[in-house]
């Protein structure tokens, strides 16, 4: 087939911040599919056609891409941050493992970019020096008793933790029972960051304790991060602190 299509993580906000792969594929497009808001950022080159589709419509967007590309089509299939976190990398993949044989035969690449938590973790300094894990506090595609078990062996593993997606207008209750349930495992001068819109011009950080955290710190566009027993804060002057987990773990450093 002479079409393909390239996934595409369109990094955090800042231009600087996309990679160069990233930029070039979008360039060489055909066609842009993805979510209404991460579509209105790339900007259109002459001739390229827009297919812009809703919230919760992933794999719709993935076999309008496959079939475009089965047709000739070179799309891009755009995602904020990087394509496989959380992203439509896998959607894509889950349409061809489900869709038209010929599909499989299309050439996929997927191009990464830099995700929401590693943009956060650098602004912040290194609140992931040590193990840690992703996790999506949305319960659209999982259940709400999945999440909270894994939270729960994410805390008794002592892994430092980001979330996506902590809380919505249709779930506002979600991030406060996912802090109840941390404060049972985890000390309360555990760090939790506030991260929204990092690299925008919008930008906004706030550092607080577990202890005293509150949901309502948080909206959609915010990643929240909450450290482990022996995250780290280095006071600064008129800044906010710098945040680290050492790569040790139970051991003194002097």
């Amino acid at each position: 087939m002479s079409g393909r299509v390239d996934v595409i993580g369109l990094g955090p906000g800042a231009e600087d911040l996309r990679c160069p792969r990233a930029t070039l594929a979008l360039a060489q497009a055909t066609d842009l599919v993805g979510y209404v808001p991460y579509v209105e950022r790339v900007v259109a080159e002459g001739g390229q056609r827009i297919h812009a589709s809703d919230n919760r419509e992933e794999i719709m967007r993935a076999r309008l891409a496959l079939q475009l590309a089965a047709e000739g089509a070179r799309v891009a299939v755009v995602s904020s941050g990087d394509g496989g976190v959380f992203g439509m990398a896998a959607a894509v993949f889950e349409a061809m493992d489900h869709g038209e044989p010929g599909w499989r035969d299309l050439e996929v690449t997927v191009h990464p970019g830099v995700s929401a938590v590693l943009a956060a973790g650098a602004r912040l300094g290194a609140p992931f020096g040590n193990d840690f894990c992703v996790m999506s506090l949305s319960d659209n595609l999982k259940p709400w008793t999945v999440i909270l078990n894994r939270l729960e062996c994410a805390a008794r593993g002592g892994f430092a933790m980001a979330f996506y997606n902590p809380i919505s207008k249709a779930r506002p209750w979600q991030l406060g029972e996912a802090l109840t349930l941390l404060r049972r495992h985890l000390p309360g001068h555990v760090p939790v960051i506030f991260a929204r819109a990092v690299s925008r011009p919008e930008e906004a950080v706030a550092v607080t304790t577990l202890a005293r955290a509150r949901p309502e710190q948080a909206d959609m566009r915010t990643l929240v991060i909450v450290g482990n027993a022996e995250t780290r804060l280095i006071p600064r002057t008129g800044q906010d602190p710098w945040i680290y987990t050492p790569r040790s773990v139970g051991r003194e450093r002097t």
